[in-house]
């Protein structure tokens, strides 16, 4: 609700109320100003890329036992808060890297941001365990029907947002299970398939019909698709792995990042030897294509590449597979690694080993397989086309590893199979407008078809992709939100929060980590997650606590605790005097000096 219409109902409720002239106090000449009450975007939301409501579903199960509402009842409506604009939370609490917490004003105390990604997957494990159902908007059939084609995260989020708003669906992928990146690309350790299935099959129960097997392009033209439906959307991920280009890359036992994941996850036994070298993440000339590729749309820092994540991926895995010795090739410093911190923290624990500033020159073969990785040493020069520094050889610096199999993971790219290559740019991605079109009218895309990215970005863009076919199924103009600035710690009271501990999920033992496949991080328990929603500290949002209503000299400020949260409190502006009082005790910044009455 915004500051004019919150002035305006408080104005009407004192009006009703008939007060006496004998009540009415005028401007003592603090100010001319009064309260008003104004929502504003917390910093978690706006990094969240599927722009999660991570404050309300927060806030629910936070007030759960002062509303006096079962735990068990908080966390139902804190999963249908999350799953409005993510369906999949216990799989993104497990695989997120979390930027949300990046953002959380919380870590500017010393007891450090909220658990977010903890909290969330706890929601989504709660969802799965009490078998929730995902909901629809509508019960109305629309008459238009869409083809989706692609069921990784970007496509089952479209798929979702649509049919729950009353669409046939159709779910087109070249798989046998969907899941696309998902099931075929992160490890069980990091998903447990039974997780990525019950969530699923959330989204199919809606209504949403799956072609598994389908690849579209070849065993299903893409212009048959067009004309059999009224809009679709492209999300076919980026499956296929770049080449290393130098000698020795076509021996035996050189693998895609991509590919041998995918082999893992589908049961197929592969044979590594002892010693595997993983050489990635990241690649200059892919990051630069991304970046010119997506100039246009003033988004292209969301396009940095994601192989790394990839690579240690692999690294990991491959450690698993026969306790292999493996090390890691990665041409610049860790710092630059676009991966996150806790990731190559864990892979180092597990005995990965990692070569910073080093690069592959050629793959030494005996006997048509892999012998071992002639490198180079690398130091950073300028700044290239991407932003990050370039790295360049350091001559006569070359040195051996022996290797029995060797991991690529440089970066990725689409498969656009026959007649779908028309929609492939210079370098081979996807391409969009501002509203997520492609230049085929009725023709959307999204995901990592567009460019390396988290699943969390893929679920986003499903979003908006959903919304934007929606408005040209009804001959409307898509408009995305604009950008808001959020609130940002200045503008919060950090001293009246009380420090209390981060709540983290319990881990399994590292020396035990290797040993299988089994997951490493367990689930928070209900009452640590209900722990944890307390830490939140409702940046932008009223939250009750009523200090506005203490402090206040001219007794002007009332409440009431059965109006909706950040309504609960109002304005006397019959008494109000413009002080300031009340929103200098504001902790969570909620409160501004706007108009006078």
């Amino acid at each position: 609700m915004g500051a004019e219409s919150v002035f305006c109902r408080d104005l009407e409720i004192i009006q009703n109320k008939k007060a006496s002239p004998s009540e009415m106090v005028v401007t003592s000449g603090e100010s001319w100003k009064c309260p008003v009450y104004v929502r504003k975007l917390p910093p978690c939301r706006a990094e969240c890329p599927s722009s999660e409501d991570i404050r309300g579903y927060l806030t629910v199960v936070a007030r759960a036992e002062y509303q006096k509402k079962p735990v068990d009842e908080a966390l139902d409506e804190a999963w249908y808060i999350l799953t409005d604009k993510n369906p999949l939370p216990a799989v993104h609490g497990r695989i997120c890297p979390h930027p949300c917490e990046k953002g959380c004003n919380r870590q500017h105390k010393a007891d450090g941001a909220v658990a977010i990604n903890a909290f969330e997957r706890a929601v989504g494990d709660h969802g799965l365990a009490r078998g929730l159902p995902l909901r629809k908007l509508t019960e109305e059939v629309k008459p238009q029907s869409v083809a989706v084609i692609g069921a990784g995260p970007s496509g089952l989020s479209c798929a979702y947002q649509l049919v729950r708003r009353g669409y046939p669906v159709t779910l087109f992928d070249a798989y046998e299970k969907p899941g696309g990146m998902l099931r075929y690309g992160v490890p069980s350790y990091r998903l447990p398939e039974e997780v990525l299935d019950g969530e699923i099959r959330k989204i199919l129960d809606l209504g949403v019909n799956l072609r598994s097997n389908v690849k579209v392009g070849v065993d299903l033209p893409f212009r048959e698709l067009r004309s059999e439906y009224d809009a679709l959307y492209v999300a076919i991920g980026a499956h296929r792995g770049v080449a290393l280009n130098i000698p020795g890359e076509d021996a035996s036992h050189v693998f895609a990042a991509a590919d041998y994941l995918n082999r893992i996850n589908s049961g197929v036994e592969i044979d590594l030897g002892n010693k595997v070298v993983v050489i990635g993440g990241g690649n200059s000339a892919i990051d630069v294509s991304l970046r010119m590729a997506h100039k246009d749309s003033g988004e292209e820092e969301q396009f940095d590449t994601e192989s790394a994540q990839s690579v240690l991926d692999s690294a990991r895995v491959s450690r698993r597979q026969g306790g292999a010795e493996v090390t890691i090739l990665y041409r610049r410093t860790g710092a630059e690694m676009p991966a996150i911190e806790e990731e190559i923290v864990a892979a180092e624990k597990e005995g990965v080993r990692i070569e910073f500033l080093a690069a592959p020159v050629e793959i030494e073969v005996k006997n048509h397989r892999v012998a071992g990785v002639r490198c180079i040493r690398m130091e950073l020069g300028e700044p290239d086309s991407s932003g990050r520094r370039r790295p360049l050889p350091v001559e006569g610096s070359e040195f051996f590893i022996e290797a029995t199999a060797v991991i690529s993971g440089i970066g990725q790219l689409p498969d656009f199979a026959g007649d779908m290559k028309g929609l492939a740019n210079e370098w081979g991605w996807g391409e969009v407008r501002k509203n997520g079109e492609t230049n085929v009218e009725g023709v959307f895309a999204g995901g990592d078809v567009l460019g390396l990215g988290i699943s969390t970005r893929s679920v986003g863009e499903g979003r908006k992709a959903a919304l934007a076919i929606d408005a040209y199924l009804h001959g409307r103009e898509y408009r995305p939100l604009p950008k808001v600035r959020p609130i940002r710690e200045r503008d919060l009271r950090l001293d009246y929060y009380p420090d209390a501990p981060r709540h983290e999920p319990p881990a399994q033992n590292v020396s035990d980590r290797v040993n299988g496949f089994q997951e490493i991080f367990g689930t928070l328990a209900p009452e640590d997650a209900v722990a944890e929603a307390g830490r939140c500290m409702s940046c932008g949002l009223c939250m009750s606590c009523g200090q506005c209503r203490i402090y206040c000299p001219r007794h002007a400020i009332r409440h009431d605790f059965s109006r909706p949260m950040g309504q609960v409190m109002f304005t006397d502006y019959t008494r109000c005097n413009g002080c300031h009082i009340c929103s200098y005790t504001c902790p969570c910044g909620y409160i501004e000096m706007g108009m006078g009455l």
